[in-house]
C-alpha cells in the first residue's frame, strides 16, 4: 500500500519501509496503527509502541504491558523474554533511530505547511494557539504538551497523517547544538522564535549565546522559508543577522516596534484578556484575546504572523483567539467555591524563568480580588540560572511590590533569596520544599483571594494547585 493513500497512520508495510526493520518469524506481518507512543502507560488501542531505551528505563521491559493495553505492534531491537512466541513485533537495529526514521518518513510523505516554534518562553503557548486557530481551517497536527526534545520531536512527527494541511512543532533546547538535529527532521516552512531571555543560563556564557543557539532553527528552514521574530526583543538584530546568514529571504518582525510587520498599535488590557488593534503583514485586524497579560498579546502577534506566512486565513485565526482559554500549568484559571464565597487560582506551575515570572506577576497585579480578598503569589524555584540564581530570585521583590501583591509564599532553596529581600508585610510563608509550604498556603487562603502558583517544573510546585482546588470541599 502506498503511504500517500494509506488510510491508517502506519501500516506494517510503511513502517518496515521507513525503519528498515522486519517482522520476525511468527509475528503478524499485516497490521495497521492509528497512533504512536513510547510510554506503555499512555497506550491507546491501535497504537504502535516503540521500546525506547532511556537513562533510567528500558521500554523493552514494558512491551508486554503495551501490547496488553491494545498496542498493535511493538518496535524492538530484540524480543523481550516477557513476550510469548508470535507477539506482534517490528525488529530494528536501534529503536531510537527507528523513531527518528518514522518521524522523517511522516514529514516526507506530507504536503503540509510546517511551522516550527522555539524561544526562551512562550513557545508551548504559541504552539497551542497556532493549533487552536489552524485546526478549524484545515487538518492540523501539533506537538502534544511540551514534546520538544530529542524524543518528543520525532514522536510528534511520527503522529502526523499524510493528509495533514498544517503541522506545528515545538523545538526546545537547554544546550548549544540541540536544535540543529531536530529542525533537520522538522524541515519547517515557517520558523518562529518567540523571544530570547536568560533561561538555561547555567549552560551558556551569555544571552547572546542563547540567541545563537535559538538561531539554529534557521538551518532547517525550507528554501523559501520564513522567519518570524520578536521585533521588540533586544536580540532581534542578532537573530535577524543569523537568519540572513542562513539564507532566509523573508523575516517578519512582530511586536509593538514601529518597524514590525505584525504590529499591535492599540492594546487595551483587563483582568480577563486584551482587546488588540494590529496590522498583520498589511492587514488591519481587531481581535479579542482571552488570555490576560501583554506577553500574550506578543504571542498572539507571532501566531497571526505565522498563520500569514503559512498561507492561512489571518482574520479567521484572529477571531478564534477569543475562544482560546488558559492551558494547564500555563495560565488556566480555577474558581474554587468554599464556605463564604470563592477564590481564584491561576495555574502557572509548569515552568518559570525571570521573564515569565515578571509577566505572570503583572497578570496577578491586574487581577481584582473580591471582598476582603488578597493578591497572593505562591512561588517555587526558578532553575538552571547558574551563578546568578540568587540575584534573579531576589530581583522579583521589586515587581511584587510594584504590582501590589499582598502576600508571598515561597518554596525552595533559591527562593530563600527572594524571601530575604521581601518586606516583612509581604511574608506569607517560606519552606525549603513545595510540600512543606503547601499546608501554609491552604491554611491561609480565604474567599475573595486571587492566587498565582508558579515555579520551574523541577520545583514540584504543581501539587499546590491541586491542593487548592481540593479546598472546594472545605466547609
Amino acid at each position: 500500500m502506498s503511504p500517500s493513500v494509506e488510510t491508517h497512520l502506519w501500516s506494517s508495510e510503511s513502517a518496515v519501509l521507513a525503519t528498515g526493520g522486519h517482522c520476525p518469524p511468527g509475528s503478524p506481518e499485516d497490521w495497521r496503527a492509528d497512533g504512536v507512543t513510547i510510554d506503555s502507560r499512555d497506550v491507546q488501542i491501535g497504537d504502535l509502541f516503540i521500546a525506547i531505551k532511556g537513562p533510567s528505563f528500558d521500554g523493552h521491559d514494558f512491551a508486554a504491558d503495551a501490547l496488553a493495553a491494545g498496542a498493535v505492534c511493538a518496535v524492538v531491537d530484540h524480543k523481550p523474554e516477557t513476550l510469548p512466541a508470535g507477539a506482534p513485533l517490528l525488529e530494528v537495529v536501534d529503536t531510537m533511530m527507528a523513531l527518528e526514521d518514522l518521524g522523517r518518513a511522516a514529514r516526507s510523505r506530507t504536503d503540509a505547511r510546517i511551522i516550527a516554534v522555539t524561544g526562551s518562553v512562550g513557545k508551548t503557548g504559541t504552539k497551542e494557539a497556532l493549533r487552536f486557530v489552524l485546526e478549524d481551517q484545515a487538518p492540523c497536527v501539533a506537538s502534544r504538551g511540551s514534546f520538544n526534545n530529542h524524543w518528543g520531536v520525532p514522536l510528534s512527527l511520527s503522529r502526523m497523517p499524510a493528509d495533514t494541511a498544517y503541522g506545528v512543532f515545538e523545538i526546545g533546547m537547554n544546550h548549544p547544538g540541540e536544535i540543529t538535529p531536530l529542525v533537520d527532521m522538522v524541515r519547517p516552512h515557517v520558523a518562529v522564535i518567540t523571544n530570547v531571555e536568560s533561561v538555561h543560563s547555567a549552560y551558556f556564557d551569555s544571552i547572546e549565546a542563547i540567541a545563537d543557539a535559538k538561531a539554529e532553527i534557521f538551518s532547517g528552514l525550507s528554501e523559501d522559508g520564513i522567519a518570524v521574530l520578536n521585533r521588540d526583543n533586544a536580540l532581534f538584530a542578532r537573530l535577524n543577522a543569523a537568519a540572513q546568514a542562513a539564507g532566509v529571504k523573508t523575516v517578519i518582525g512582530f511586536g509593538e516596534h514601529a518597524e514590525a510587520q505584525a504590529r499591535a498599535f492599540d492594546i487595551r488590557t483587563d483582568a480577563e484578556g486584551s482587546d488588540v488593534e494590529a496590522v498583520i503583514c498589511g492587514k488591519d485586524i481587531r481581535y479579542r484575546l482571552a488570555q490576560p497579560g501583554r506577553h500574550w498579546v506578543l504571542n498572539s502577534l507571532a501566531v497571526l504572523a505565522a498563520v500569514d506566512a503559512a498561507g492561512g486565513d489571518v482574520p479567521a485565526a484572529a477571531a478564534e483567539l477569543a475562544g482560546l482559554g488558559g492551558l494547564k500549568g500555563r495560565g488556566r484559571r480555577h474558581t474554587v467555591n468554599v464556605s463564604g464565597g470563592s477564590f481564584t487560582v491561576i495555574d502557572e506551575s509548569y515552568n518559570a524563568s525571570p521573564a515569565s515570572m515578571r509577566a505572570t506577576l503583572q497578570v496577578l497585579g491586574q487581577s481584582q480580588p473580591t471582598g476582603q480578598g488578597r493578591r497572593i503569589a505562591v512561588l517555587g524555584d526558578m532553575l538552571e540560572l547558574g551563578e546568578q540564581s540568587a540575584e534573579h530570585h531576589a530581583a522579583l521583590a521589586d515587581i511584587l511590590i510594584a504590582e501590589k501583591i499582598d502576600l508571598v509564599f515561597a518554596a525552595g532553596p533559591f527562593m530563600e533569596a527572594l524571601w530575604k529581600a521581601l518586606p516583612k508585610p509581604l511574608h506569607g510563608g517560606y519552606a525549603a520544599t513545595s510540600q512543606e509550604v503547601m499546608a501554609l498556603v491552604v491554611d491561609a487562603v480565604r474567599p475573595g483571594d486571587v492566587l498565582v502558583v508558579k515555579g520551574s517544573a523541577g520545583s514540584r510546585i504543581g501539587p499546590i494547585v491541586e491542593a487548592l482546588i481540593a479546598c472546594k470541599d472545605r466547609g
